[in-house]
């Protein structure tokens, strides 16, 4: 047989296992299940970000009648300290208190002291925002008091305190999208970090499986071993990115719709490829691994144990984005962990917001690529030395030993 004949049955025989693969699995309840958990979760997710985007976060705080001369200027201070603040008048005291305890008011000013000082009721505890913009209208009143006093107008000075701004010169220009690509940033590498824990663990488990039920005996009179390895890694694989895609999709097209999302639609699209690029190297690398692993174990139940340390090599920077990102889009931190492969796909989609470095992206592009062909190696001399074996689990020093 020549070259060319036996790289043809290799690709054949791949092809086959990874058909059956995606038949097994499509077929399976697990698979839609999973699928129809995924749909609902970003459907969820950009119908609660539309309801709070939406939402009216104004603050009402009510004037007992009477006592409305402030309201105005309570008025225009939310508006210097970014607030929105309603002033609508009541009736009585008392009925200004039952609305504090339905919760149709955030506070009740219900007097003024001889010093200019308000008189406010709160349900319970005054909500922050109200506090600081009463504050400052109690202030600004005792102020006024001290200027008439003295002489003074009140309106001429608090003209020329209006008419102060600050001026302020930024040194980088500012993202007016900065917030919703962060968002988008954070909801991929989301997505790929649950893809890579539970794809990466369908490998894993799918070996155990068929080691244990000895079909990994049949399969091997026929084919190689790492030829089996690859077949189940990229069919598996074929069924993550068609669900990943899927649910980007839908999330985009649903965020778009509903105007949560109001991006170019060259950035939204960037933003997916970003996702199924990651996902496909990080996969592959993972997912390489997690076959190894598993041909250790006979039993299920070992699984877990086996693959933990993998598991968390997963979670490490995934916590690390999604506490650090947030508040720090441009952290060097992450910039810095985003060059090793196996955190590469977790922290690559989220750094969206910030922007990658064309250079940047294509080092790491090639760091996980020279991973992965030391991987396949690797995988294929554990997964083909250990998957026939029962029984006690296998040293990784054993299955690496040439047979």
């Amino acid at each position: 047989m020549t070259t060319r004949e036996v790289a043809v049955d290799s690709r054949r025989a791949v092809a086959l296992v990874a058909k059956r693969e995606i038949t097994t699995r499509v077929r399976g309840k697990a698979f839609r299940i999973s699928t129809l958990v995924m749909l609902i979760g970003i459907i969820a997710t950009v119908l609660i970000s539309k309801a709070v985007s939406g939402s009216d976060n104004a603050k009402d705080v009510g004037f007992v009648a009477g006592q409305q001369a402030s309201a105005p200027a309570l008025v225009s201070v939310g508006e210097a300290i970014g607030s929105t603040i309603h002033t609508p008048t009541v009736a009585t005291r008392e009925a200004g208190e039952q609305q504090l305890r339905d919760g149709k008011l955030d506070a009740l000013v219900i007097g003024t002291t001889a010093d200019g000082s308000l008189q406010v009721e709160a349900k319970k505890k005054l909500d922050t925002t109200v506090r600081n913009a009463l504050t400052v209208l109690t202030q600004r009143t005792a102020l006024d008091t001290q200027l008439r006093k003295a002489g003074v107008d009140p309106a001429s000075v608090s003209d020329a305190v209006s008419a102060a701004r600050l001026e302020v010169t930024s040194l980088q220009r500012v993202d007016p999208d900065e917030g919703q690509k962060l968002a988008i940033g954070i909801i991929a590498g989301i997505a790929v970090y649950l893809a890579l824990v539970v794809y990466g663990q369908a490998v894993a488990q799918g070996v155990v499986e068929e080691k244990t039920s000895r079909i990994v005996e049949l399969l091997l009179t026929a084919i190689r071993p790492w030829q089996l390895m690859l077949g189940k890694v990229l069919g598996i694989g074929a069924l993550g990115l068609a669900q990943l895609l899927l649910v980007g999709v839908v999330g985009i097209a649903l965020g778009a719709g509903t105007g949560v999302l109001d991006l170019p639609s060259s950035v939204t699209a960037g933003a997916l490829l970003t996702l199924l690029v990651w996902f496909l190297l990080g996969y592959i690398m993972y997912a390489l691994l997690f076959a190894a692993l598993g041909a250790l174990v006979s039993r299920q139940e070992d699984v877990g144990g086996a693959v933990a340390p993998l598991t968390m090599l997963i979670v490490i920077p995934y916590v690390i984005g999604i506490s650090t990102l947030p508040s720090n889009p441009d952290s060097s931190l992450i910039e810095g962990l985003s060059f090793i492969p196996l955190f590469s796909p977790t922290l690559l989609p989220m750094r969206i917001a910030g922007g990658v470095p064309g250079w940047q992206m294509g080092l790491t592009i090639a760091l996980s690529l020279a991973l992965i062909a030391g991987l396949v190696w690797f995988a294929g001399r554990v997964y083909g030395n250990a998957v026939t074996r029962t029984g006690a689990r296998v040293k990784i020093t054993e299955a690496l030993r040439p047979i």
